[in-house]
């Protein structure tokens, strides 16, 4: 497209036409990109989130909890289901077409103006980064829920300058071609984000190879690492629809179903409880209410009650596990009807379902 685009519909298929899966561009690129952009949303707190499988529902959780307190959050996502409109959400609802006009014509009108001065042209999801955080800027969101894109260390989103807070959530085996063979390489790019004296959260069932760099990262930046407690966790129900189950002495309510879920649930508890020492002044009750009214796309998403149709956005081996896991709790005969792209490992994936 060699004019400007002039309408959402354009906007969209300009953006579209951006390759996908190209070599990242450097953080200094990100930054100077973000510096002509006017250094959007830069002041305000943020919650910064990366990992192989939970990111999606550990911010879903945040947000959630942040809009129970009454503050206005944004969250930046990836990838969307139905409309790209869905990575940039302001108050927990994607941005309308207008407002996603009105930050693509300002982020195009920047990078414009860099590819006169012989500086590339941004990644999708650069480009659409740098669309998220002018959005919030220009909605003045309080609080933004950044959830990193593939890896860390060199995801646009690390260019942001300092989160109020980091949360990593479960590592294993995805994108191998790119992270690395090993537990240990891929959870080296996701610690990557862990900038200098935060605070950061980690998943309860981390495996100890991925703990351990963790563990480095956090001593070789002088940040501290919270590991939720199992121990402290009792289930009492659990069914296709939820689950209950007490973290100490509260008694906690999730729509989003699944015992992995209960363990992403563990990071966001802990998760508000530095943001309080922090001054976010969120009570017990909104906790519970955020956990509870949470809900995430795709995420043992049940469509139909009879009969029971669930949609789960499971695609890497331990994604599998955890959605098999949640199955157990169906009774009867279950059909599944499975799709993966070619670069996943959906022969090791099929059998653990």
């Amino acid at each position: 497209m060699n004019s400007k685009p002039v309408n959402y519909k354009e906007a969209v298929e300009y953006i579209e036409s951006i390759p996908k899966f190209t070599q990242k561009h450097t953080q200094e690129h990100t930054r100077e990109f973000l510096e002509r952009l006017g250094r959007p949303a830069f002041d305000r707190k943020v919650v910064h989130v990366a990992g192989t499988n939970g990111k999606g529902s550990v911010c879903a959780y945040i947000q959630a909890i942040l809009e129970a307190e009454g503050k206005k959050t944004g969250f930046f996502t990836s990838p969307h289901l139905i409309s790209i409109n869905e990575r940039i959400q302001i108050g927990r609802k994607p941005i309308d077409n207008e407002e996603f006009y009105q930050v693509f014509e300002h982020v195009y009108d920047v990078v414009k103006k860099m590819e006169e001065e012989g500086i590339p042209h941004p990644s999708y999801f650069e480009f659409l980064f740098g669309m998220g955080l002018s959005a919030f800027e220009k909605s003045d969101v309080e609080y933004i829920v950044l959830e990193t894109g593939l890896g860390g260390r060199l995801d646009a989103t690390n260019a942001f300058p300092c989160p109020a807070l980091t949360v990593i959530t479960s590592i294993s085996l995805d994108h191998t071609m790119i992270l690395g063979n090993t537990i240990e390489q891929i959870a080296a790019e996701k610690a990557g984000i862990i900038k200098r004296n935060t605070d950061v959260v980690c998943y309860a069932e981390q495996p100890p190879e991925a703990l351990a760099v963790l563990m480095e990262r956090c001593a070789q930046t002088g940040s501290r690492l919270t590991l939720p407690s199992m121990g402290a966790v009792q289930i009492h129900e659990m069914t296709p629809f939820g689950s209950l189950f007490s973290y100490g002495d509260e008694l906690y309510r999730l729509r989003l179903a699944g015992e992995h879920q209960i363990v992403n649930a563990l990071s966001v508890i802990e998760t508000v409880k530095i943001l309080r020492r922090k001054g976010f002044g969120v009570t017990e009750r909104q906790l519970s209410a955020g956990l509870e009214a949470a809900s995430f796309p795709a995420r043992f998403e049940v469509l139909t009650r009879r009969p029971l149709t669930i949609l789960d956005g499971a695609h890497n081996p331990d994604g599998a596990k955890a959605l098999a896991k949640a199955l157990s709790f169906v009774k009867g005969k279950k059909a599944a009807v499975v799709g993966m792209l070619g670069d996943k490992a959906y022969a090791v994936s099929y059998t653990h379902l």
